[in-house]
């Protein structure tokens, strides 16, 4: 943790001005969402399915949006943000929706210091791996915040995704699939508004599929399933069309863009 200490700085004061942004973004759509729509997407949706009253733990949950979307579903339910300008909007939403969610301002890997509640559920989506260096302390907490029989569900971006270089145009293959050397990036905007005025500065890494199944399997986690689509519910990626079930695919359709993975603890 302390040898990375300056990256996760970096990345938290990006991620504390992107919230700003983000929450009057189109594609976070705060209002829609304040009216009753749901964030979730068809892939946790479906695996997760049934989640009234079950304690569900939110990892990097952003500004809430999905933790809150779970809570409306029934869920007694946790998110943890390293931002605290994202967590102070999550439990304004919270109060304003009056829904039941907490909230939780830590560094994703330092979650055991300050949860100590185990939970049914262990959810994390779209966007998150990448922000970390060695993914064997995020399995071990994860393992330690499940009940025993508890589900852990990730849905994230493919690391073959990663490996590109969208600054460039077209983009160009530059990062390997394994990289353990940090990847810096600065750009002005945002996935969700890249036209805002702002220089996202950025330290992230690659981790294989090998490694996310290793890092769960190690800390004793079963895994029930590992699926991968060539199709993305978020245009986030240069040049992706819109199929007719509002998905989005490469023009070619060569490579996988999201993949899910479900285990559960014994």
């Amino acid at each position: 943790m302390d040898s990375h200490k300056n990256y996760f700085e970096t990345n938290r004061i990006t991620w504390d001005t992107k919230v700003n942004i983000h929450s009057k973004s189109k594609m976070y759509d705060l209002e829609a969402f304040k009216k009753g729509r749901s964030s979730l997407m068809a892939y946790e949706l479906d695996a997760l399915g049934d989640v009234k009253n079950k304690l569900l733990l939110h990892l990097q949950c952003h500004f809430g949006q999905d933790t809150l979307s779970w809570s409306r579903m029934g869920a007694k339910s946790t998110g943890v943000d390293f931002s605290k300008t994202g967590i102070e909007l999550a439990i304004a939403l919270n109060a304003e929706l009056q829904l039941n969610a907490d909230f939780v301002c830590c560094n994703v890997l330092e979650t055991s210091k300050y949860i100590k509640e185990t939970f049914d559920i262990v959810f994390t989506s779209y966007g998150v791996i990448g922000w970390l260096p060695d993914l064997k302390p995020w399995g071990q907490m994860i393992a330690e915040r499940l009940k025993s029989g508890g589900t852990f569900f990730i849905a994230e971006f493919h690391p073959i995704v990663w490996m590109f270089d969208y600054l460039k145009t077209p983009p160009e293959l530059c990062y390997g699939y394994m990289q353990d050397a940090a990847i810096y990036e600065e750009y002005e905007g945002t996935y969700a508004d890249k036209s805002a005025k702002i220089i996202s500065k950025e330290y992230g890494w690659n981790h294989g599929l090998g490694e996310v199944v290793s890092a769960l399997t190690e800390a004793g986690l079963h895994i029930e399933y590992l699926r991968e689509y060539d199709e993305s519910p978020y245009d986030v990626l240069p040049n992706l069309i819109k199929t007719e079930k509002g998905m989005f695919v490469t023009k070619d359709k060569r490579y996988p863009l999201i993949f899910t993975l479900k285990a559960t603890k014994h």
